[in-house]
């Protein structure tokens, strides 16, 4: 499983693990270099100052430089493995359907790094409050979590599938 920002662990397909692997090859390779040639080029066009080349360049290097290292942190303790077809419990690397008061709501628990950034499943760390309390339940099973507004909100397990994205 794969650690997040407050040390918890998150489980990531195998297909994650590779695109993810491959995301942050090239930014340490030739997204590096391609942001060094575009600061140097920036640089000189003169004075820095009023440079706006070189201040956009400076700022996607920082955003390029902070994922390198959220993608190091999230692959050096990545658990990888194969999506469980297991459809009776929930668990990482699962659809889930809940009806939560009234509401029918349907999301990936899970990583958000789990899914291709071109698909629109709404994903649920399973270290979230409503992750953590579907997390292990099966079909027609009831949790409680607690909402940010303090609010407590009953979710029951309408329905279970394995991810195939």
């Amino acid at each position: 499983m794969t650690e997040d920002i407050t040390g918890e662990e998150t489980w990531l397909s195998q297909e994650a693990f590779d695109r993810l692997t491959k995301e942050l090859e090239h930014l340490k390779g030739p997204g590096r270099v391609e942001i060094a040639e575009r600061i140097e080029a920036a640089r000189d066009e003169g004075d820095l100052k009023e440079n706006g080349g070189y201040h956009a360049a400076r700022e996607e290097q920082g955003k390029q430089e902070a994922r390198i290292r959220q993608l190091e942190h999230l692959l050096a303790r990545a658990q990888v493995g194969e999506t469980d077809t297991d459809t009776t419990v929930v668990s990482p690397g699962k659809v889930i359907t809940v009806d939560a008061g009234g509401r029918e709501l349907t999301f990936l628990l899970g990583s958000r790094e789990i899914v291709d950034e071109n698909e629109t499943i709404n994903v649920v760390s399973e270290q979230a409050p409503l992750g953590a309390a579907v997390n292990g339940k099966k079909v027609d099973d009831t949790a409680e979590y607690e909402a940010p507004s303090g609010k407590t909100i009953a979710v029951t397990v309408k329905r279970i599938e394995a991810y195939t994205g």
